[in-house]
């Protein structure tokens, strides 16, 4: 018998089948050991020895290995064939010698680029010993990101308190998107103008145009600076005589983009499919590993993590038959499509990411894939189909148009657009854009010289230019593959510690930087410059690779890097938290401190109007804005705030006025969620005075005595319901001004309503909310997103929902929420089965065995539905705890050694080469 290692269990059932009796295939699950999330795991002054740690898991795996090679001819270690692979095979084959399990059995390393039984079967027959270099290069980059880690993170700690960490690849990418948000906040738009034009051809036909020349001169895009000037033209050129004075025709070729890498795997999938990069990339992980296709077991891709673009050659020959079968011979280029990848430093040791039978086609197996599987292969096997198919052939028309204008100036107009004389790839697959523009695209009518056009309409159009667009997922693994900065299998892994650390959100798919973020990366730009570098980062990229390539030693790069890393870091041990913010206050100050809308310097306080702002650091609450004149200022604020709510935080404690009725102060306040007004104080038995949130659009500035009396006396009696004799209010509450009845909530338009409102429309408002299917203050159903199927172990069917709080996975009565970032239609079997363990842990629940249920008593069917759907409403209500409450409760309960354990181990940073 011949054990066989894998990293999977998909992939082991898969093989399982293919290889038959004569062999056992053992999943390791990934990793089986990794180094300890604490200090000294990792010894620079012993030539970096590492100390490894088995977690309880894989010494189960390792423990099924050991008693399956009592009774093994041989052992095979086939790990995925990169980096990350070949470590696994070396930490189980180290940890096997280690425990004498091996004995003299022989042990063989192989490796296939795809699970299909041919290429299981010819690996076999190709067996290898372990790749030193490469694990050479996997100790050089784990060793690397965990000293980065260990030894800058307590420095932001103590220098920057409310950091988290910090990390080598992780830190340039929020450099990246953080330099990206202050060009946008430093960039000044300017107005510009463009005249379009909308002509019309004798036979009817329209012709769009743009005015490019003037008097003689060409009229560039930004070239028209005011309304008046754009205005003069428009005027001097409606009603003129127009005429063609140039028509231009030239052939253009269009080539196919290369078959899928990594990253453009990541960029495609986000801008086509709407996938983050972790959903693509465990998305393509299912289909790399095997898809029961009814009976059969394969996997439908090629592997997924790969910066090659390249195709081997059989692949190639079946492909172009399966184009000429489904198109015809004049869809193929004469000679195979050769691509090589402009990436920097790509290694292409692997083919590119491509279907393995391209027999296959989309739709034959779109009814054994799960909706987001059929829609990443289809993705797939399109690109990988047109990069061996013929160039479109289009012709491409510039037409001139002179007129004359009626202050006597000559003016010129442009119309360009495109016609497709041959689709070629265009015919299956067309890359999708960031940024589109379909004025080439735009088809012309037939146009000949001297040939006359009237104007249907002339207009003179106002634009602004606009800043750089903030990076997406896709733009921003794109710009990082650009510059060199990490590898294809730690894209998403940074992105996602990105987010989890907080430093990052996102915002219609864009990345914005959080405060934090911003800190982070001013205080590793002002001392720690070099390690933040894009060029620095690639060009240690750059060693990394050599030292995969056996033409680099990896503890003497190490070396190199240790000591100016750490003469780095000691340069910051004599540094003042004063010197640290007078840096920061430098850097983020147009962020921070932004001049007023009326010119005065942003530091100013806003209290004294003496002292001066400035980046103050709390060990408890991270960084905030405080005035310089402290302690006679106790003006404070968050660095979030904008200068209107920091004028409130002003402004608190003023005394607005007094109430006529009671006598009572009204007073302005500033509370953690804005400002609020008050009347009088608290009682000597403890009672709470009357409060009043001060409304979204009204500044606190604005608020006088009278609106505050209006707003501290909400809710107003409406007045009776005439149907039920019930009363009506009016209030503004957590979701905005509202009218109740008995319970029932409806929504108003705006605040004013609230004040204004009568009881006819009130009643109106309320029968039509009655009308409707809920809403935010009713029983809303939760939806189903996802139907995963049944609980393997359990029984009963396992979904996922979106409820009143959030996404979350429902099996039985048991709710789990989705943790905060996940995508929830990326949530797998797997992922809901964790969550809903974990849920029923802390819950406490005990599942009742089908024994037990059995011996139920069975109610009448009637009282059995009316059960079951009361169950569905209340669990639907109920969804899932809101995210924050449920982590501070979680920390509360921490028992005493759970807490001394927590002290004595560092907190974890970043591990940017960590595998999927």
């Amino acid at each position: 018998m011949n054990v066989l290692i894998v990293e999977s269990a998909a992939k082991a059932k898969a093989i399982n089948k293919y290889l038959g009796h004569d062999y056992k295939v053992i999943a390791s699950y990934g990793h089986v050991r990794d180094l300890p999330a604490k200090d000294g795991s990792v010894d620079p002054d012993n030539g970096f020895a590492m100390v490894w740690d088995t977690d309880t898991r894989s010494q189960k795996v390792i423990k099924e290995i050991t008693t399956a090679l009592k009774q093994a001819d041989k052992l095979i270690l086939a790990t995925d064939p990169d980096r990350e692979g070949e470590a696994i095979s070396w930490h189980l084959l180290d940890i096997l010698s280690k425990k004498r399990a091996l004995k003299d059995i022989p042990v063989e390393r192989v490796t296939f680029n795809a699970v299909t039984k041919p290429a299981v079967v010819a690996a076999l027959r190709e067996p290898r010993q372990i790749d030193t270099p490469l694990v050479d290069a996997y100790l050089a980059r784990r060793a690397l990101d965990y000293l980065v880690g260990f030894t800058l993170s307590p420095v932001l700690w103590r220098k920057l308190p409310g950091a988290r960490s910090a990390g080598r690849v992780q830190s340039v990418a929020l450099r990246l998107v953080c330099d990206r948000e202050a060009e946008i906040e430093a960039f000044n738009s300017e107005e510009y103008w463009s005249i379009d034009a909308v002509l019309e051809t004798a036979q009817g036909d329209e012709v769009k145009a743009k005015l490019n020349a003037m008097d003689g001169q060409t009229v560039k895009r930004q070239d028209i600076k005011d309304s008046d000037t754009a205005h003069a033209i428009k005027a001097a050129i409606t009603g003129g005589a127009f005429a063609v004075s140039g028509v231009e025709t030239r052939p253009v070729r269009r080539h196919p983009a290369p078959p899928f890498t990594t990253s453009t795997l990541q960029q495609e999938a986000s801008r086509k499919l709407g996938f983050s990069a972790k959903q693509t990339m465990q998305v393509a992980q299912g289909l790399y590993e095997g898809v029961d296709l009814g009976g059969e077991t394969a996997g439908l891709i090629t592997y997924m993590r790969t910066d090659g673009v390249q195709i081997i050659p059989e692949a190639v020959s079946e492909l172009r038959r399966q184009i000429e079968a489904d198109y015809s011979a004049r869809y193929l280029p004469d000679q195979p499509r050769e691509y090589k990848s402009k990436a920097k430093n790509a290694q292409e040791a692997h083919e590119a990411v491509r279907p393995t039978d391209f027999s296959r086609r989309p739709k034959d197996v779109a009814g054994h894939l799960q909706r987001d599987q059929a829609a990443l292969y289809e993705l797939i096997w399109k690109r990988a189909v047109a990069s061996q198919m013929a160039s479109a052939q289009l012709e491409q028309t510039t037409v001139d148009i002179a007129v004359s204008g009626k202050d006597g100036k000559p003016y010129g107009l442009r119309a360009t657009g495109t016609v497709t004389v041959f689709p070629g790839f265009l015919t299956l697959y067309e890359e999708g854009q960031d940024d589109s523009d379909d004025e080439a695209s735009r088809r012309l009518p037939p146009l000949k010289q001297g040939e006359a056009l009237k104007d249907r309409t002339i207009d003179a159009n106002q634009h602004f230019t606009q800043p750089p667009p903030r990076y997406t997922e896709a733009t921003l693994v794109k710009k990082m593959e650009e510059l060199g900065i990490g590898r294809p299998s730690t894209y998403a892994t940074t992105l996602g510690v990105l987010q989890d650390r907080e430093y990052v959100r996102f915002d219609q798919k864009r990345l914005i930087p959080e405060d934090k973020g911003r800190l982070v990366t001013a205080f590793l730009s002002s001392f720690f410059e070099r390690y933040v570098e894009y060029d620095f980062t690639a060009s240690l990229e750059e060693k990394l690779d050599l030292i995969s390539d056996a033409k680099l030693d990896w503890q003497r790069v190490l070396g190199d890097f240790w000591r100016e890393f750490t003469a780095a870091i000691e340069e910051t041990r004599e540094l003042r938290v004063s010197d640290v913010l007078e840096a920061l206050n430098e850097i983020l100050g147009p962020h921070v401190f932004p001049t007023k809308e009326d010119g005065t310097d942003g530091r100013t306080c806003p209290a004294c109007a003496a002292g001066r702002l400035s980046l103050k650091i709390s060990g408890k609450f991270g960084a905030f804005v405080g005035c310089s004149n402290y302690p006679e200022c106790r003006f404070t604020r968050q660095l979030s705030q904008s200068n209107d709510e920091a004028e409130a935080a002003a402004l608190d404690g003023k005394v607005m006025g007094y109430d006529p009725d009671t006598g009572e102060a009204i007073t302005l306040r500033t509370g953690r969620f804005g400002p609020y007004l008050q009347r009088g104080e608290a009682g000597e038995d403890g009672e709470k005075p009357k409060r009043a949130s001060i409304p979204k659009g009204i500044a606190a500035d604005e608020v006088d005595l009278e609106l505050a009396l209006r707003l501290l006396n909400l809710p107003r009696e409406v007045g009776l319901h005439p149907e039920t004799g019930k009363p009506i209010e009016a209030g503004i509450g957590r979701y905005g001004p509202f009218v109740v009845h008995d319970g029932k909530f409806a929504n108003l338009e705006t605040v004013q309503d609230v004040f204004e409102i009568g009881l006819n429309r009130a009643v109106t408002v309320i029968a039509e909310k009655a009308a409707g299917k809920g809403g935010r203050f009713g029983q809303q159903k939760a939806q189903v997103l996802k139907d995963l199927g049944e609980h393997p172990a359990e029984g009963g069917k396992i979904e996922v929902l979106n409820g009143r709080y959030g996404p979350y996975v429902k099996h039985g009565k048991i709710n789990a929420t989705i943790p905060k970032g996940q995508d929830p239609a990326a949530v797998t079997l797997d992922d809901a089965i964790k969550l809903i363990a974990e849920r029923a842990a802390k819950a406490g629940t005990k599942k009742k065995s089908p024994a037990k249920k059995a011996a139920v008593k069975k109610a009448p069917a009637k009282k059995k539905a009316a059960a079951k759907k009361a169950t569905s409403k209340d669990t639907a209500d109920k969804a899932a705890p809101t995210k924050k409450g449920a982590a501070k409760k979680s920390a509360a309960k921490k028992s005493p050694a759970k807490k001394a354990a927590a002290k004595k181990t560092s907190p974890s940073p970043a591990d940017d080469e960590a595998p999927f």
